[in-house]
């Protein structure tokens, strides 16, 4: 014996299935509450739990102002390569990211900053050093097609920033400091990496412009140079727009089958 869904669930179901199918596209107007309230027979709450779902899912927006009213909003979502990440080459860690970005039909921007921060005890222990230590931190927030995409938190220990002191210099730089700590003796030959799905930090969905109920993608990269452990880059990613793939094996063959899975 079938359950009935709740009124809500019904009508996002069929707002949602006009959305995926295509009937209202891009920056199309939803029906209003009073029209969905009429045809459901349903009260202005049940109708605004409905919208509530869509909003939470990315699909639709809120409009601003007086008139107020839902709009299917636009989605852009970027796939990251979590295998090609700062791979040794001719490009700097900015500059294949930006490529990725146009591969996929985007455009790509970025802001910058360093700043000098307390390192938190998890951090302390990834890096080996001691807890509350200093580290200096480099930010980098990452815009797809003027949205806000990723944010880069790279911390680096001080000692190793009072050897290699262009580590805290106050802009990017054009060979990335992967390739910087590489050409200093540092060449990272070895990286863990963890996968963590939640809820953003109120600084997190203020930085991504994250609709309500909307969880990142949180992604940490420790590289290790032969010695020691010389960075642990933090990157929460907007759930709702972007997916993190990774490919292991025989890279040809899976771009035979997956053309845009260039072999590396």
């Amino acid at each position: 014996m079938s359950v009935a869904q709740p009124k809500c669930r019904q009508i996002a179901d069929a707002l949602r299935g006009r959305i995926v199918s295509g009937e209202l596209r891009v920056g199309d107007r939803l029906p209003t509450e009073t029209q969905l309230q009429g045809q459901y027979g349903v009260s202005r709450n049940t109708v605004r739990d409905a919208t509530g779902l869509l909003i939470n899912e990315g699909l639709v927006e809120r409009m601003p102002g007086r008139s107020g009213g839902m709009i299917v909003r636009s989605k852009v979502t970027l796939t990251f390569h979590a295998h090609r990440a700062e791979m040794p080459g001719p490009t700097s860690e900015t500059d294949a990211w930006r490529s990725e970005v146009a591969q996929q039909g985007y455009e790509s921007s970025q802001e910058f900053r360093l700043t000098i921060e307390v390192l938190p005890a998890d951090l302390a222990e990834r890096l080996h050093v001691e807890p509350e230590s200093a580290a200096v931190l480099r930010r980098c927030v990452r815009f797809v097609n003027g949205q806000p995409s990723s944010v880069q938190d790279t911390y680096y220990p001080m000692d190793l920033a009072e050897t290699v002191p262009e580590l805290l210099s106050p802009r990017d730089m054009p060979q990335g400091t992967t390739r910087l700590l590489a050409e200093r003796g540092y060449a990272q030959v070895g990286y863990y990496d963890e996968y963590v799905a939640r809820m953003p930090t109120p600084e997190e969905a203020s930085m991504l412009r994250l609709p309500p109920g909307t969880p990142v993608l949180h992604y940490i990269r420790t590289g290790y140079t032969s010695d020691r452990p010389v960075r642990v880059s933090v990157t929460p990613f907007a759930g709702d727009r972007n997916r993190i793939v990774s490919t292991h094996g025989d890279a040809s063959v899976i771009a035979r089958f997956r053309p845009e899975e260039e072999p590396t």
